[in-house]
């Protein structure tokens, strides 16, 4: 595939946001238009989310896998993808199965088929973040070509992407993401009371609570639940 094969043209993607009812609908579009076009010899799965003040308003899904995928790293509240999104840095994970970064999103996922991940940030506007996720169930599918072709594809939404923000209001969250959505909000809890207790930044603190998650075996939330259970926090009315 040439490089140019992986960008769609204006035209595309103002048809797609024109015939779009909804923010939604056309984020589908976009994620399915993304697997179209990435696709080669490899099939990949692609899912665009996008965050919102903070909380992930959107998520948009080539196929039933690809939604299965990103709502495990919601699961955690950590993964390539959301890295990606709140770090605006490309994030690779050439094999999962080897990968020592996210050993339990790559376990909860094992039964997918899925080898490599490669996830990278689309510049939106202040107070919004989004991100390409690109998943394949074939190693040496990310190579340095295919790469830059992802990012060049991802450059080539940001211009559409940020009209279809400033027209379409935030989307209620869907329902099965709601139960993620909860487990954020305890986790940002805890790296804030964190931030308070050793006057350190957000990533300092994040960085804390996913240590521990690595070291006990438990999802980052577990972790930040008990952080705000000693603390008394919880007992407020937290849970």
């Amino acid at each position: 595939m040439a490089q140019n094969d992986a960008v769609p043209t204006a035209e595309q993607l103002q048809d797609l946001l024109l015939e779009s009812p909804g923010f939604t609908e056309f984020l589908l579009g976009l994620a399915t238009i993304s697997a179209s076009l990435l696709g080669g010899d490899s099939p990949m799965l692609c899912a665009i989310t996008v965050e919102r003040d903070g909380g992930p308003s959107t998520v948009a899904s080539s196929s039933d896998a690809a939604r299965r995928l990103d709502e495990k790293q919601y699961e955690f509240d950590d993964g390539p993808c959301l890295t990606a999104l709140r770090q605006q840095r490309t994030v690779l994970i050439p094999d999962l199965q080897t990968d020592e970064s996210w050993q339990h999103y790559a376990k909860a996922i094992s039964n997918e088929g899925i080898r490599t991940v490669l996830a990278v940030p689309i510049q939106t506007d202040d107070g919004s973040k989004s991100a390409l996720n690109c998943y394949s169930t074939e190693l040496g599918t990310f190579g340095p070509d295919t790469i830059a072709r992802v990012e060049a594809h991802a450059e080539s939404l940001s211009r559409i992407l940020r009209l279809a923000l400033r027209m379409h209001a935030e989307d209620p969250y869907p329902e099965h993401l709601r139960s993620a959505f909860k487990s954020r909000a305890i986790v940002d809890a805890a790296i804030a009371l964190i931030m308070v207790q050793n006057h350190c930044n957000r990533e300092s603190a994040l960085r804390l609570i996913q240590v521990a998650s690595r070291n006990s075996n438990k999802r980052l939330h577990e972790i930040a639940g008990d952080i705000l259970d000693r603390a008394g926090y919880m007992d407020q009315g937290g849970r």
